[in-house]
């Protein structure tokens, strides 16, 4: 079965221009997309759907919501089917859940106003630490194109051996979009080691190396080895980004919050999307 991508929408800017880029990625992958409003509330609460709908905002309901969202998609990408759900309960479970059936999920990061900009952003954080498939979260700077012109896409290599989950995403979107993969391991020297600064290089580029061996010929990899904590190298290294790509591991049955300290900052720093990949589970 054709799994689709899912994209989560609340009405907000932000989350119909996160409904663009769903577009052109279901476009560039040849699935179906799938849009999804899941709240609890039976009213959109803002004011920005109500000229697009033709009604005042207090008479704007969630099917309206969907449904200007899927004419959005269909209009840019005529081609790609689009089918929509709403799910009366809370977005993170809702998502969560639609996760285990999904290619990836697509979230915007910013709600409809102050408030509700810090629950999106909850939303969105806590679907990607807890989704079974990749997570998509648009910062508010993207400009609503998957490919835009030729940015690579970034990837962060961690120091486990095991976890290529992201490396794969990362090298597979390049190749969709037909640009480079940059593959980043950030090092740092213990404070009371006294081995030379040299050696520790070494053995960052030893395992950047050994992370991008399965990556396949054709599509042109960048390798850097930058001194300092990830979670602030990352955003860095992301700067005119297509895409940021960095794993999650996953704790089985447990709900509670799984973003390291690196997805985390990235989120919140990056200045492109940011793609959370699920690693395998411990």
């Amino acid at each position: 079965m054709e799994l689709p991508l899912v994209v989560g929408v609340d009405g907000s800017e932000p989350s119909l221009r996160a409904v663009d880029w769903a577009a052109d990625e279901a476009a560039l992958r040849g699935l179906p997309l799938r849009v999804v409003y899941a709240s609890l509330w039976e009213r959109y609460e803002g004011t920005g759907l109500a000229d697009a709908v033709g009604r005042p905002s207090e008479e704007v309901r969630a099917e309206d919501i969907v449904e200007a969202a899927a004419r959005r998609a269909h209009e840019r990408r005529p081609d790609v089917k689009t089918v929509t759900d709403v799910l009366p309960e809370e977005p993170e479970y809702a998502l969560v859940r639609e996760s285990r059936t999904a290619a990836a999920v697509v979230l915007g990061s910013r709600g409809r106003s102050s408030l509700t900009e810090a629950v999106l952003g909850s939303v969105s954080v806590t679907v990607a630490g807890h989704a079974h498939c990749p997570v998509i979260v648009l910062r508010g700077g993207h400009d609503n194109r998957v490919s835009p012109g030729e940015r690579p896409v970034v990837v962060g290599v961690g120091d486990r051996p095991g976890e290529t989950a992201a490396v794969r995403f990362a090298a597979e979107e390049a190749r969709r979009r037909g640009v480079p993969v940059e593959a980043v391991r950030a090092w740092r020297r213990p404070a009371h080691d006294t081995q030379p600064v040299q050696r520790h290089e070494e053995r960052a580029a030893r395992e950047l190396d050994a992370a991008l061996r399965d990556v396949p010929a054709g599509i042109e990899v960048r390798r850097r080895t930058v001194e300092g904590p990830a979670r602030r190298v990352l955003p860095g290294a992301a700067a005119g980004a297509g895409l940021l790509v960095v794993g999650a591991r996953r704790r089985e049955g447990h709900f509670g919050l799984q973003l390291g300290r690196v997805a985390h900052a990235v989120l919140h720093q990056a200045g492109c999307p940011v793609a959370v990949v699920p690693e395998q589970a411990e």
